[in-house]
């Protein structure tokens, strides 16, 4: 009951990171989402032009912790008397999990981003 509790906490935590994060990107390519969308860029392509660069660090993290994982899961199951294998499915499905959240928290502000109307960004400076 403790562990779900606090990795619930921590979860919002970093999700909370990562919307501003998302919000400091944003804000900071105001004059370039204006102009692409000027230029006829839809929302679709906004949201995955702002969503990708998030999914690549994502993906990145998911490369380096996934193995560091498993080698200290395999450890610690070895000390057991009924072992387990550990499925390379846990890791994607986990992965998979922490794309989506990842997604989820970034495509509020991306939407909201793309959304905007250009003239008010473009006249801001």
């Amino acid at each position: 009951e403790i562990m779900n509790i606090a990795m619930g906490v921590a979860i919002f935590i970093s999700c909370m990171g990562l919307f501003g994060l998302s919000a400091f990107v944003a804000e900071q390519r105001r004059k370039e989402i204006g102009i692409r969308k000027v230029m006829g860029a839809t929302v679709a392509d906004i949201v995955t032009m702002l969503s990708k660069d998030f999914v690549r660090l994502v993906v990145m993290a998911i490369l380096i912790a996934s193995p560091i994982a498993w080698y200290f899961m395999h450890r610690w199951l070895q000390d057991f008397a009924y072992r387990i294998p550990i499925s390379w499915s846990i890791y994607a499905i986990a992965g998979a999990c922490a794309i989506g959240v990842a997604l989820l928290t970034v495509s509020y502000q991306a939407f909201q981003a793309a959304t905007t109307n250009p003239v008010e960004s473009l006249r801001a400076e």
